[in-house]
């Protein structure tokens, strides 16, 4: 039922982006750019499930992986995600997208091999190793090849979506990292259960087909590898798919490459080498102001995502048991929502204009924080409903700023550098508030909400000091709409 209501929601995302086209291109063009972002952001949803699949093991290894050694195995992945943004972001803006997507999904697949390998000795008790240790070394390898992943499909969205449309390719990104929640949450905890020794109950039609793969179990053990194992076999196949049809540029797809009226119009016989990205992106104050409401939104983002799960599972707080279990299809639902509000409004409402919807979106997301610090240890449907809302909210707020908002004010020349940077701080946000509520939701539950708060407030903050910028070529190009059509934008 899960899956059919995801395919329904995804068949409805597809409508849209058929329906809206502000430019008017033709139906084959829309086609072939179709067939240029599924592949792209397919592979970029299961890049996801193999970056969570970390949050659904350490649930089913239960005391194998304490809560401070997770914390701490996750802060050290998404700091070097964040990183390594200083090197990929550039680098991508020299290759092209096509070949940093292929790069994200080989080398994290590779990576998940080895986590699945050396969870399967451990549990096993072939090898005896420090798992905080190890683990922390190998999944920070796994981020450093993700970070590979947003950049690629950013770069690539750069020249195949003009400003106007962007909103709308921005709803479509928090869509696929939508989908990419749930293949990690409610995929991974079907494959989980599935790879039990004694599984109780009866297997859905997904969990026998996973069954009749991997054959019988013979260890003697729960087969917890396998939630590392299977998403590094279908990035592979989408490695496969990604490269027969992704084309970097409309040109290679055979159709005209058109002017997007981002911060690259009028440069783009320009030629910048690594260090001219880097400086251009980090004197850009817009891009630096993006970089900080990006750094807020990853505390609240995976502070909500990642610990509400855990939170369900060690804290028996009835009405929870509904969200435990639908975990990955709320935030999945919820993430699409929150996407395409934000893109619909920002390109509809705000013209363009992204930052606008930072400062609503973080509104909202304070309100359910308080209310969620209010009733967290007393209904848990009130928590669970607040989590998913929080949720909804900073997934808008992530896709419209690093999916969006970089992409405008880095422009084609400079995408991956600028998204690249953006999406670095939201790591960097996640790998603080990964190793500080660790320990803080170890010492008290209660505390875990408040702080998120102050990050929230940031958010509004910041995003309040850009409301009215664009870049100086959408500028343009707006008035010369307005002259033409004789309405005021």
């Amino acid at each position: 039922m899960d899956l059919i209501l995801v395919l329904i929601t995804f068949i409805i995302v597809i409508t849209i982006y058929f329906l809206t086209n502000p430019l008017k291109h033709g139906i084959g063009f829309l086609i072939r750019r179709f067939f240029n972002w599924f592949p792209l952001g397919m592979t970029y949803a299961f890049l996801y499930m193999g970056r969570y699949n970390l949050n659904v093991a350490k649930n089913a290894l239960d005391t194998v992986i304490s809560k401070n050694d997770f914390g701490i195995i996750f802060a050290a992945g998404t700091i070097a995600y964040a990183l390594s943004f200083l090197i990929n972001g550039p680098f991508v803006d020299k290759i092209g997208g096509k070949k940093g997507i292929i790069i994200a999904a080989v080398g994290s697949s590779l990576a998940n091999i080895t986590l699945g390998v050396l969870t399967y000795f451990y549990v096993i008790g072939y090898i005896k190793f420090n798992l905080l240790i190890v683990f922390s070394v190998v999944y920070a390898i796994n981020m450093y090849f993700q970070s590979y992943g947003a950049v690629s499909i950013i770069k690539v969205k750069a020249y195949w979506f003009h400003v106007r449309e962007r909103g709308i390719f921005g709803a479509i990104f928090g869509t696929l990292i939508s989908f990419g929640v749930y293949f990690a949450f409610d995929w991974g905890t079907s494959i989980v259960e599935a790879t039990h020794l004694h599984t109780d109950g009866d297997l859905s039609n997904f969990q026998q087909l996973i069954r009749y793969l991997i054959g019988e179990n013979n260890s003697g053990h729960d087969a917890t590898w396998y939630v590392f194992f299977i998403p590094a076999l279908i990035l592979l196949v989408w490695v496969i798919v990604d490269y027969f049809l992704i084309k970097d540029t409309p040109s290679e797809a055979g159709y005209t490459d058109f002017d997007t009226h981002d911060a690259s119009s009028g440069e783009m016989d320009k030629q910048f080498t690594v260090k001219d990205l880097l400086v251009k992106i980090f004197t850009n104050p817009i891009i630096l102001t993006i970089a900080i409401i990006e750094f807020s939104s990853g505390v609240i983002r995976n502070g909500i995502m990642q610990w509400y799960f855990i939170f369900t599972k060690e804290v028996n707080l009835p009405g929870s048991e509904f969200f435990h279990e639908n975990w990955g299809l709320l935030l999945c639902i919820g993430g699409i929502i929150g996407g395409f509000s934000a893109g619909i409004l920002s390109d509809k409402v705000f013209h363009s204009r992204r930052a606008p919807i930072g400062v609503i979106f973080n509104f909202i997301i304070l309100i359910f924080a308080i209310i969620l610090a209010i009733f967290l240890m007393k209904d848990g449907y009130i928590v669970g409903w607040s989590a998913v809302i929080i949720s909804m909210t900073v997934i808008g707020v992530h896709s419209i700023m690093s999916g969006t908002a970089a992409a405008d004010f880095g422009g084609r020349k400079a995408t991956a550098t600028a998204s690249g940077i953006t999406d670095g701080f939201v790591y960097l946000g996640t790998g603080i508030q990964s190793f500080c509520l660790g320990y803080i939701t170890t010492w008290d539950w209660e505390f875990w909400p408040l702080f998120l708060i102050p990050f929230i407030i940031l958010g509004i903050i910041i995003s309040l000091t850009m409301w009215k910028k664009l870049p100086k070529a959408t500028v343009s190009y707006l008035k010369d709409v307005e002259h033409i059509n004789g309405k005021k934008i």
